[in-house]
């Protein structure tokens, strides 16, 4: 497992738009319709990441609190399932139930979103304003695997409050930690 930090997409950055497999539902899904009217949080997660496993509780968690005051949720995996088949499609969808995920669970065959947004590492988060407006990226919080801190998603969470409060996102933004995307 390499420890790989986000590349830190540069804030006021538009969303790159996307149309990909929900393998929970089995629908196509394109961006602007899973926009939140408050703001949009797009993850790059996996099935097998010590990380992302690590917080997927608290990914449900943060999902179920925000939907309720206008965020929606994104998940993306975009790894080489060739390599990788545990984060293929169908295991997706039956990761996805098994974690009980309130969001899609999209598919990145061709690995370009992840391209389009930068993306580094599992997991990456991504926070949109209403506008789809890069507001923040990096961290969930600075818990991480063996390292004794509480998952809180404080991070994640201070930056939606600001949303919510019509206030300026905290920075400085830490990069996220963890596995590096298996790129083809």
């Amino acid at each position: 497992m390499s420890l790989t930090p986000s590349t830190m997409l540069p804030l006021g950055t538009t969303a790159p738009d996307f149309t990909l497999l929900d393998t929970v539902s089995g629908d196509m899904i394109h961006l602007q319709d899973q926009k939140g009217a408050r703001g949009t949080v797009v993850m790059f997660i996996c099935n097998h990441c010590p990380f992302v496993i690590h917080v997927n509780e608290e990914l449900v968690r943060i999902a179920n609190d925000y939907r309720v005051t206008g965020f929606n949720f994104i998940a993306i995996s975009s790894n080489d399932v060739v390599n990788y088949p545990q984060d293929g499609p169908d295991r997706m969808n039956q990761h996805a139930d098994e974690n009980d995920y309130p969001f899609p669970y999209l598919y990145d065959e061709t690995q370009e979103v992840a391209r389009a947004y930068n993306a580094a590492c599992t997991p990456d988060f991504y926070l949109f304003d209403d506008r789809l407006k890069l507001v923040y990226r990096g961290q969930l919080d600075d818990s991480r695997p063996g390292n004794g801190i509480p998952l809180t998603g404080r991070s994640l969470r201070e930056s939606m409050d600001a949303l919510l409060g019509n206030k300026k996102v905290p920075e400085p933004q830490k990069p996220s930690i963890g596995c590096n995307i298996k790129w083809k």
